[in-house]
């Protein structure tokens, strides 16, 4: 292969599984061996493992000091998985799975049992854009995208979705039903914390409890304000700051803890279009692509598959990989294990991955308003941090 994918030996699912081995339950996968040493030699009644969305390495080396609280505990970079997404990653650490195991691969999915696509974690229709939906014009002249011209959203079936055809077992479930102790603090777990203040109190509070226990927190920032603002932007280091200070004082607050900090992939940022602005593109294709931005499903009409990558590339440029689907299965694009049941029908004939700036979105307005991004192939997007604080 020409183009890098992540060390799959080196990477979150490898994390997960030195947590499941820690807590005497047999990994599935392998292990991660700096953090099999750190584990190993830990003491601590607790082990907390907090995944900061977006966290990656590049988003610390632009807005934290080297000397700094986060970075003077980083112990190595390492590897988010592919797509480097907040649904196939922390599908990933939750699960101790690959994506091609999982099948939680990006934002949006596509079920051939329900022949849609889906927003995996909200179980909704994937969004989509009115037919003749035109910007508005702001006092400036400018066009501006509102989300009038979207259509209303409507649940993708009657059951979740993502739960009933890629269903998995996570490592919390896994570690209590070997008889250890696995909590989640997370806005979409019980007891549903709603903040990340809400999220932190909770693990202070776990943490007070007597045994050996592990406990997964996760928290959507700073990735939801580089979304909107992007990486270099004042609301986006005044975030990372400030979650630098909140993690120190955390640490201040508990005892007899192993502290991990992580992220689930990085962020950079995009250079935005709209497949809807390409006709050539879109009359080639059986539907609209899935996953995300910089990674799409691409199923194509029978009369245009020989073409295709060339129309691609002459409308959406050269930042994209196009990789058929029985390359993306035989180099192992999704992960090293075994495929999961009809994963092959779920990416389409064709998958177009960025290398590059460009993201590809579906609508005008999300393309519009989302100036950060992830999911691709580039070191920003991959490479995440390893921080470890030992807390007496």
């Amino acid at each position: 292969m020409s183009y890098p994918l992540p060390d799959y030996e080196n990477c979150l699912v490898n994390l997960s599984n030195s947590i499941l081995k820690n807590f005497g339950v047999e990994p599935i996968e392998p292990t991660l061996k700096i953090a099999d040493k750190i584990l190993d030699d830990n003491k601590h009644r607790n082990v907390v493992v907090i995944l900061l969305d977006a966290m990656g390495i590049s988003i610390l080396e632009k807005h934290l000091k080297p000397d700094g609280f986060l970075c003077s505990h980083l112990v190595c970079s390492y590897d988010s998985v592919f797509p480097p997404t907040t649904v196939a990653a922390t599908t990933s650490v939750m699960s101790g799975l690959y994506p091609n195991e999982h099948g939680w691969l990006g934002w949006d999915m596509y079920y051939p049992k329900l022949d849609k696509n889906v927003s995996v974690f909200i179980n909704i229709e994937q969004r989509s854009e009115k037919d003749g939906a035109v910007p508005d014009v702001d006092e400036n002249g400018q066009q501006k995208w509102t989300p009038d011209s979207l259509n209303e959203t409507c649940p993708a079936a009657d059951y979740n979705a993502g739960f009933t055809f890629t269903p998995y077992k996570n490592i919390i479930d896994r570690i209590n039903e070997a008889g250890g102790e696995a909590y989640f603090s997370m806005p979409f777990m019980p007891p549903f914390p709603h903040d990340l203040e809400a999220i932190l109190s909770r693990v202070t509070d776990l943490c007070k409890k007597p045994g050996k226990k592990y406990i997964y927190a996760y928290w959507n920032e700073p990735d939801t304000t580089m979304h909107r603002t992007g990486t270099i932007s004042s609301d986006t280091h005044a975030m990372v700051v400030s979650l630098e200070s909140r993690i120190r004082q955390l640490a201040e607050e508990l005892e007899d803890t192993l502290l991990i900090v992580t992220a689930d992939h990085g962020h950079m940022d995009s250079r935005n279009i709209c497949i809807l602005d390409h006709p050539e593109v879109l009359k080639c294709l059986v539907r609209m692509p899935s996953i995300e931005p910089r990674t799409l499903n691409l199923f194509v009409k029978e009369e245009y598959k020989k073409d295709f990558p060339k129309i691609f590339r002459e409308n959406i440029g050269e930042d994209f990989l196009i990789l058929t689907r029985e390359e993306v299965i035989a180099d192992k694009i999704f992960g090293i294990g075994t495929d999961r049941d009809g994963l092959d029908q779920m990416i389409g004939d064709y998958v177009a991955i960025s290398i590059g700036s460009t993201s590809v979105f579906t609508t005008h307005i999300e393309a519009q308003e989302m100036p950060g991004g992830h999911a691709g192939l580039t070191k920003e997007e991959l490479e995440i941090p390893l921080i470890a604080i030992e807390i007496d």
